[in-house]
């Protein structure tokens, strides 16, 4: 069922692939993911197919401010995780360790079908990053593409040069979480590396045509720090583009640092000035309610071209190709026609 693997020479275990990781597993063992598993001598996504959390949201939710605005997406995740962020705000999924707590199994086509059915012009694969179920991902894709649905992948992007090819070939657009700029930050705080995860965010940008976001949640006192901030927002504008939308989300007490006070709003301010100070065009905030910063203003007039409210669009200024009316200058992103109108709704469904 899994296709990024190889067994060792010996034969006595396999080897994932599908991340920087390479768990090397023997006989029915789980990788730190949990969800890959060496099964008779082959790796087994013991997921595929099970799936939770089926709900309709706005696209801004994910976040993705310049991709289809104010349409509704059909979101839902699996169980397991390939990192072990001590702050995961979804750690009952991402850490579970229990694959009957799932729904009922999902195939590919009825997910695909369930999306334009409601009305959805995406499917997300969000909740838990999608890498560890990279193939269920993967043919979940390429059945919603056969329905003209498009597909969205929030991750960490924490994948091996080898799978993600695979993985975001079929993805039409990411919003990756580029969870700090230093390396000491991911090891002690997710066991896991930064130089893959730029890796990634590098290839996204000069190798594929998924338009791509970055969220960076900012936590007091561990990766707000201004020369961090400045160093992130300068690696972004030289190396993905200025026009790489950037979310800094506010952070919340959750699974192993509930004693951590949340993120002030005024630290988010000062980071995203600091932010567009380095060159970046677009910086949003996260779970703090903002207009002014929620809002995509024109880098070419300063005119406002959308308008958010949380997750409600107001007043819009571009034209159904992308482009501001003012001054005509063409805004980075996916646009197609008029804005959707879905708003803060959320809907859970059934598959």
């Amino acid at each position: 069922m899994a296709r990024h693997w190889h067994a060792t020479e010996d034969g006595r275990h396999v080897v994932c692939d599908a991340c920087p990781r390479a768990c090397r597993l023997g006989p029915e063992r789980r990788g730190l993911c949990f969800v890959r598993m060496n099964q008779g001598g082959a790796l087994v996504l013991t997921t595929w197919g099970r799936s939770s959390g089926f709900c309709i949201d706005p696209i801004e939710k994910k976040p993705l401010y310049h991709f289809l605005p104010g349409t509704p997406v059909l979101s839902f995740g699996s169980a397991g995780c390939n990192l072990t962020c001590a702050f995961c705000q979804n750690w009952d999924l991402s850490r579970a360790r229990e694959i009957e707590r799932l729904n009922s199994p999902a195939t590919p086509g009825r997910i695909a079908t369930l999306a334009r059915e409601q009305g959805c012009r995406s499917v997300a694969f969000t909740y838990n990053d999608p890498i560890p179920m990279l193939e269920y991902a993967v043919d979940v894709a390429h059945a919603c593409h056969d329905q003209a649905v498009r597909t969205v992948a929030v991750t960490a992007g924490y994948v091996s040069p080898g799978a993600r090819e695979d993985f975001f070939a079929p993805m039409d657009a990411a919003n990756v979480d580029l969870k700090a700029f230093n390396d000491g930050f991911y090891r002690k705080m997710a066991s896991a590396r930064l130089a893959p995860v730029l890796d990634t965010l590098t290839w996204l940008a000069r190798e594929s045509t998924v338009w791509v976001e970055i969220t960076t949640l900012l936590i007091p006192g561990v990766n707000d720090a201004d020369d961090e901030i400045k160093a992130l927002a300068a690696w972004i504008a030289a190396t993905m583009g200025p026009h790489v939308p950037l979310h800094l989300s506010a952070f919340h007490p959750a699974h192993r640092m509930n004693a951590v006070p949340p993120t002030p709003h005024a630290t988010l301010r000062r980071a995203r000035a600091l932010a567009r100070a380095e060159g970046l065009e677009h910086v949003y905030l996260g779970n703090v309610h903002d207009p002014e910063a929620d809002s995509t203003w024109c880098p070419g007039c300063g005119a406002r071209l959308i308008e958010r409210d949380w997750y409600t669009l107001g007043a819009w200024g571009l034209d159904d190709a992308g482009a501001c009316g003012s001054c005509g200058r063409a805004l980075a992103g996916v646009f197609d026609g008029p804005p959707g109108t879905w708003g803060r709704q959320r809907r859970p469904v059934r598959p």
